[in-house]
């Protein structure tokens, strides 16, 4: 053997590249995946409901107009919404955020009381007994069987007008609080014996948590009925509100203002919904369903 030959290092392989897909074609393919299964499907509906609208209010003896006349004859609306003319004379947006502040204060309330009061019930069985049927007869009664009462109570519109928001809204939050707390599951309550929690500590730890799912389905509910009942009852008590907006292009005859107020509710109440979705998705992650 020549001793004199020298062994050359061996070749490191250098790494392969990797072939799955790149981050940003797998975005791509979620922003896809997205917009043909959640955006496509309303949007070819509204398209459909929008053409069929179209031909039955395009007629000389139609009753409404038709999109495209409400388009042409709201577009200042639609393009200005935070005029302010002063009054009552101002755009959409300040129309819409006057209802929202007083929504947000009537369904704070309604929040604060019917959690407390659905754990009330939820905890004790005599006051299960006692205000479980009071609570079932007050639910019934329709929210503007509250305003003159409240008018007469309060002496002024705008309390009257939060009063009505709070007694339309307690009433799921109170029942769905009182039936998570009444299904916690006994092991829960065991473990809570055991380690000696006091009632703050069993309050936030164990009750609170076990019985979340239920408490947002409430509150889900809840600002559901807080954004319908305000609509109705700015009817009647005027001011600045999306609901006397209403009232007010009714009696001038400006149906074109209406079909677009009606538009702007139902676009706000579908993202207080998912708002309160979203917070209750985000509190009750990882927590299981009892």
């Amino acid at each position: 053997m020549n001793a004199n030959v020298k062994l050359e290092p061996a070749a490191v392989a250098s790494p392969a590249p990797p072939t799955g897909p790149s981050r940003l074609s797998r975005i791509s393919t979620r922003v896809q995946q997205t917009l043909l299964q959640d955006l496509l499907p309303p949007l070819v509906i509204l398209l459909t409901l929008g053409l069929i609208w179209e031909m039955l209010c395009s007629g000389a003896g139609a009753a409404l107009p038709p999109p495209s006349q409400v388009i042409s004859e709201t577009w200042e609306l639609i393009v200005n919404p935070f005029y302010d003319n002063g009054g009552n004379d101002v755009g959409l947006a300040w129309q819409l955020l006057a209802s929202l502040k007083r929504v947000a204060v009537g369904y704070m309330l309604a929040v604060f009381a019917g959690v407390a009061l659905g754990v009330l019930i939820g905890q004790s069985d005599w006051a299960m007994r006692g205000l479980d049927p009071l609570f079932q007869v007050l639910r019934t009664v329709p929210p503007l069987a509250w305003l003159p009462l409240s008018l007469a109570g309060f002496q002024d519109s705008h309390p009257s007008a939060i009063f009505v928001i709070f007694i339309t809204a307690i009433w799921p939050i109170i029942i769905n609080t009182s039936v998570g707390i009444r299904n916690i599951p006994q092991d829960y309550r065991n473990v809570a014996q055991v380690i000696q929690l006091n009632a703050w500590e069993y309050f936030h730890l164990i009750m609170l948590p076990a019985a979340a799912p239920y408490i947002f389905t409430g509150l889900r509910i809840g600002v559901g009925l807080s954004w319908l009942a305000i609509i109705a009852a700015e009817m009647l008590i005027g001011g600045v509100g999306i609901g006397f907006f209403i009232w007010d292009a009714w009696n001038a005859s400006r149906i074109s203002d209406i079909i677009l107020a009606l538009v702007y509710i139902g676009v706000v109440g579908f993202f207080l919904d998912r708002l309160v979705a979203y917070v209750g998705q985000r509190i009750t992650r990882g927590i299981p369903a009892a």
